[in-house]
């Protein structure tokens, strides 16, 4: 998510079932405690060939937010590598920019999971460098129009432009929304995706942040879980859609 002034009223057509929505977050405490007493999640079976994973967080979280995920991986038998933000509120043209570094410094093709902002990030990386990325996944990620959210975070996003405004560091400013450095970002959120790519995207229509419909790329196979914007990677129902594409990846990592 970048500034700028945006009509969409975000996931609600009112500002009451919006509030309502947002107060669903607090699901995420429910998804986190069913998460950790699911023994497929604790125990999950390991991966003979298993890929290089790349996790993006979401807008204003950092690498920490991803840990319930990250250790999955790991057990599964990944080599997990995090984005290296601690709050992810950067101008996006300079964040793809760099996770493009740490995505070509891997040895051979990786897999690339974002949350949210992050998945958007992700998505570009793909679409950029589909030799690099062998399988891609957004959580609850706006692809199709990134500032399609509530009422509540535009106005965080355009708080924080005002900051990014007046030369804070690490925080993206209100040129991002149609400037030079962000216009390869916003291209490659437009570009179809590679149809040997494997993608999923997966969303939720009771999602209190983000529009789920923004987060549908027709270039993805799009999975509708039940759950919280925020809860995405420690829902319990993401789990078994993550297995799936990452078998797929290391069946066509064979066949090569």
């Amino acid at each position: 998510m970048d500034a700028s002034t945006h009509k969409r009223q975000g996931p609600g057509s009112s500002d009451d079932v919006s509030v309502a929505r947002v107060r669903g977050e607090l699901r995420y405490w429910l998804e986190l405690a069913r998460l950790m007493v699911d023994r497929r999640f604790l125990f999950p079976r390991r991966a003979e060939a298993g890929l290089p994973v790349l996790l993006i967080p979401g807008f204003m979280a950092g690498d920490v937010s991803m840990t319930a995920l990250a250790g999955w991986l790991r057990r599964r038998g990944h080599e997990v590598h995090g984005s290296g933000m601690l709050f992810n509120a950067g101008c996006a043209g300079r964040e793809l920019s760099r996770l493009e570094k740490k995505l070509t410094a891997f040895d051979g093709p990786a897999i690339v999971i974002g949350q949210s902002r992050g998945g958007t990030l992700a998505r570009a990386l793909a679409a950029g460098h589909p030799e690099s990325v062998a399988g891609l996944v957004t959580l609850g990620s706006p692809v199709l129009d990134p500032l399609a959210v509530s009422a509540s975070v535009m106005r965080t996003v355009r708080s924080l432009a005002r900051l990014g405004d007046l030369g804070m560091p690490g925080v993206f400013s209100s040129d991002c929304a149609d400037g030079p450095c962000c216009a390869d970002f916003y291209s490659r959120l437009r570009e179809p995706l590679e149809p040997s790519l494997l993608a999923l995207a997966v969303y939720s229509r009771t999602d209190g942040i983000v529009d789920y419909r923004a987060c549908l790329d027709p270039w993805a196979t799009c999975v509708e879980i039940e759950g919280s914007h925020c809860g995405m990677a420690v829902n319990p129902a993401t789990y078994p859609q993550l297995e799936i594409l990452l078998r797929r990846t290391e069946e066509a990592a064979c066949r090569q």
